[in-house]
């Protein structure tokens, strides 16, 4: 009883802190080229976890269990986080963390397609075809009109569904596989391998050409590699361990709210009908998906 609700307030915790980071990313992009700055974000928040863990005294992961752990990097942090990154160069911060509200979606049609896992019944099709509907009207005006602006925008919608899919893959392979043991020094590790991937991208995509930094992005980046890593990522964990996946993903429904509240207000970012109407049908679907009698 006293895990689960632990559990609960880390969940808040999720809700609260992650809803912030929105803004945090759109500020860091003004002089930080997307997969650097998750790069230097995770590999910074890996190493203070990691140093607290061995002055503590804990243990870090054995060798045997890396293999695991770089993959949890790539498909949580590499994909899912730096595409989110990389959708913010061209997507408001507010509309991007509605965009990730799909993340449910993903979650549930990944967890019936594993082993054991329950079929999609016609109450869960439905809300992934209204979910993706409010998706639809959002990119409808860029599918129809030209232009580069509506291209990058495209893009950058495409970009974050497929960083809900690789979070919801690597969410449902931690609750399964997962050790219930050392969980900050595993976390520790992943943030270290996907903050070492996105590196590499970045130095792939010759990204340390347009590499600067202000104060006002720097202290963006001490906040995202703290509090809004460290402290979301632990607490997203530990939700996970003790709390069904189905809702645990809810936090995609409080995260908007935060992000929209804050660009809308803090940098001016757009927010028209169109939009309001298109988060709205995420919300409807993500609700009618969650309220299935095959959703844990």
């Amino acid at each position: 009883m006293r895990q689960r609700r632990l559990a609960f307030f880390a969940w808040v915790a999720v809700c609260l802190v992650w809803g912030t980071t929105y803004l945090g990313i759109r500020i860091t992009l003004e002089t930080m080229p997307p997969a650097l700055m998750g790069g230097f974000r995770w590999t910074i928040a890996g190493t203070l976890l990691a140093a607290y863990v061995r002055a503590t005294g804990d243990r870090l992961p054995p060798r045997s269990q890396w293999g695991g752990i770089a993959l949890l990097g790539f498909l949580l942090l590499g994909l899912g986080n730096g595409g989110g990154v990389f959708a913010e160069q061209w997507i408001p911060s507010g509309l991007t963390a509605v965009l990730v509200a799909s993340s449910p979606f993903w979650m549930t049609a990944i967890e019936a397609a594993l082993p054991h896992g329950e079929p999609l019944r016609a109450r869960v099709i439905a809300g992934l075809v209204v979910g993706f509907g409010g998706i639809l009207v959002l990119v409808w005006p860029d599918l129809t009109v030209g232009g580069a602006g509506q291209r990058r925008f495209l893009a950058g919608v495409i970009a974050l569904q497929i960083a809900s899919a690789g979070w919801a893959l690597g969410s449902s392979y931690s609750r399964r596989h997962a050790r219930g043991e050392n969980v900050l020094g595993t976390t520790a590790y992943q943030m270290l391998a996907g903050g070492l991937i996105l590196l590499a991208a970045g130095t792939a995509r010759g990204e340390w050409a347009h590499l600067s930094f202000i104060p006002r992005t720097a202290w963006a980046l001490v906040y995202l590699s703290t509090l809004g890593a460290i402290g979301g990522f632990v607490a997203y964990t530990y939700a996970l361990r003790h709390l069904a996946v189905s809702f645990v993903s809810l936090y995609a429904y409080v995260n908007p709210v935060i992000a929209v509240a804050l660009g809308v207000v803090l940098l001016g970012e757009p927010f028209d009908a169109r939009m309001a109407t298109a988060a709205l049908l995420v919300f409807a679907g993500v609700a009618i998906v969650r309220l299935s009698p095959n959703v844990e």
